[in-house]
């Protein structure tokens, strides 16, 4: 079965301008970020690629959990992604992620590293990076004790 997803984009005044894109879920202002020289208005492509992405990781790491019985909960995900700009070549090349789960019950940590790393390498929007952006797991806390 496929899934067909749309989105309309408009955008006018070059390098400074500002645009739109909408989506049946998302109606955001989009311009290019202030890290970049840019008027930072709403949100922009980098922002947007993480978001997907560690949306699709922590939907995919909830339904692991959930699906296993694990009885931890995914209190947040912290993503932070690395954009170089060698020779005026932007490339985005790296996402990493800090996972911070809270359990009441004792867990198998290595049970728990193996499926947030199989949820991260199972992840949609990780698989269409694949070869071009490094996803990778930083750090993975349980109830604040660090496991990785």
């Amino acid at each position: 079965m496929k899934h067909i997803f749309n989105c309309t984009a408009t955008f006018n005044g070059g390098y400074n301008g500002v645009g739109t894109i909408q989506n049946r879920n998302l109606k955001t202002t989009i311009s290019i970020p202030k890290e970049m020289n840019g008027p930072d208005i709403g949100t922009n492509p980098d922002e947007m690629l993480l978001s997907a992405a560690v949306t699709c990781f922590i939907i995919t790491l909830s339904s692991m959990f959930e699906r296993n019985h694990i009885p931890a909960l995914i209190d947040y995900v912290h993503a932070s992604a690395t954009i170089n700009n060698e020779k005026q070549v932007l490339t985005y090349e790296s996402i990493t992620y800090n996972v911070y789960l809270i359990s009441t019950e004792q867990l198998d940590e290595k049970k728990i590293v193996r499926y947030v790393n199989k949820s991260e390498e199972s992840c949609m929007i990780t698989r269409a990076l694949k070869g071009n952006v490094a996803v990778s797991i930083e750090n993975i806390y349980l109830n604040n004790n660090i496991l990785i």
